[in-house]
């Protein structure tokens, strides 16, 4: 089965990094992240600009060129951004703007709006928040007012899934990644999911899981692959983030 990364990231101590909230992650190379997925069948996927990277984009622009057209960058990136720098991250394969809205790290939600659409008017760029389930009504508004966007890891908590529920039957993605983060079983989640909108579930290793209760591993995989259909793990694993990631 081919596989879309949806959600990994790269950290390279060559490149700034920052302390989040007193923490500092290990290094994980590209290297690295071969060795990890050496077993599968990866076949491109997203590098997510994380916390504890802030604004850099040197490392994501460096692993980009590494990796290939396959990969797409996931920054984070300032609301006073000029022209200039965002056609330097659009020509490195650069595809969508994050906001950590649980940790910090990246723009403010203040911006969200006004830089989300900026970034899809000007380059059809959508956003992608790490964002808990339970924040999910207090932002419904301003949500509302986004072109496009993904929500990261099943949206993290069980409280807030049916706010979840509803934003999927209007057509966003959510990212079947870091089930070590999650506080719920999330097959019964993914199949509920699933049966809204098969088009929503992408798949993601989301190494090196830093801060994670317990890492990615082979065992996520097989999970999907014991309760889904083939052609509905064909949906989950690589066609609805290949679409997404290549629109």
């Amino acid at each position: 089965m081919k596989i879309f990364d949806s959600h990994f990231h790269i950290i390279n101590p060559k490149y700034p990094l920052v302390k989040n909230n007193g923490y500092f992650p290990p290094k994980f190379t590209i290297e690295d992240y071969k060795e990890k997925t050496k077993e599968f069948n990866i076949v491109g996927g997203a590098i997510v600009s994380a916390s504890f990277q802030a604004f850099n984009q040197e490392y994501l622009i460096d692993a980009l060129n590494k990796l290939g057209k396959n990969y797409f960058g996931v920054a984070n990136i300032p609301n006073n951004i000029s022209d200039s720098e965002l056609n330097i991250l659009k020509n490195a394969n650069i595809i969508a703007v994050r906001f950590n809205l649980n940790r910090g790290g990246s723009e403010t939600i203040e911006n969200l709006e006004k830089l989300s659409n900026r970034l899809f008017d000007k380059f059809g760029w959508h956003t992608e928040l790490y964002v808990d389930n339970k924040n999910l009504k207090y932002l419904d508004q301003k949500l509302s007012r986004l072109k496009r966007f993904s929500i990261d890891h099943i949206g993290l908590s069980k409280e807030g899934l049916p706010e979840l529920y509803r934003w999927i039957e209007k057509g966003i993605k959510v990212k079947a990644t870091g089930f070590g983060r999650i506080d719920f079983n999330p097959i019964p989640i993914l199949k509920k999911i699933n049966e809204i909108n098969p088009n929503s579930l992408m798949f993601g290793t989301d190494l090196p899981s830093t801060r994670a209760e317990f890492p990615f591993s082979e065992n996520h995989i097989n999970l999907i692959k014991e309760n889904f259909t083939e052609a509905e793990q064909k949906k989950i694993f690589f066609e609805n983030a290949y679409e997404w990631y290549n629109k």
